[in-house]
């Protein structure tokens, strides 16, 4: 199985987007991240449900975590707060690398390998050419475990 025949459509979201919007998307699709696109709509970034929720808790909590037991829920409920009027780029981290880019030729095994390699729970599916990156769709590591395990007959075709 080739790569292009695993990638499925995927939310993506632009480094201009609402980062509210944003975790209201990764939260409601219980995603493990965004793919985050550039002005041109190719691959920038993975912005991952655990950076975000990182861009929600004060610093002063993450550097000392003790102190998230004396922050009492009132405050804790205004967390949110934290995303109004940012942007996605806002929230990436500033050691965000380039998304791994899988070829549509690429075999499942060759995705896994790129997936291992680079740690990450997607990798998005492009043709690249002249005119830029092109992006086919995404490949998530639980779909990608699913279809490996259903090629050795482990679990159900989907």
């Amino acid at each position: 199985m080739r790569a292009r025949d695993l990638a499925v459509g995927y939310e993506t979201v632009s480094v201009d987007s609402d980062a509210m919007e944003a975790a209201r998307l990764m939260a409601e699709h219980r995603l493990p991240g965004l793919l985050v696109l550039d002005e041109r709509g190719e691959p920038k970034a993975i912005l991952p449900a655990s950076q975000m929720v990182k861009v929600l808790v004060p610093s002063y909590v993450v550097e000392d975590p003790t102190l998230a037991a004396v922050v009492d829920e009132k405050h804790a409920d205004r967390l949110c707060q934290a995303l109004a009027g940012r942007r996605v780029g806002d929230c990436l981290s500033s050691r965000a690398e380039p998304p791994p880019i899988a070829d549509p030729d690429d075999t499942a095994l060759e995705v896994a390998a790129l997936m291992a390699r680079v740690r990450s729970p997607l990798v998005a599916v492009a043709q690249r050419d002249k005119a830029g990156t092109h992006l086919l769709g995404v490949i998530t590591a639980s779909h990608l475990l699913h279809e490996l395990l259903g090629a050795a007959g482990v679990v159900g075709q989907a």
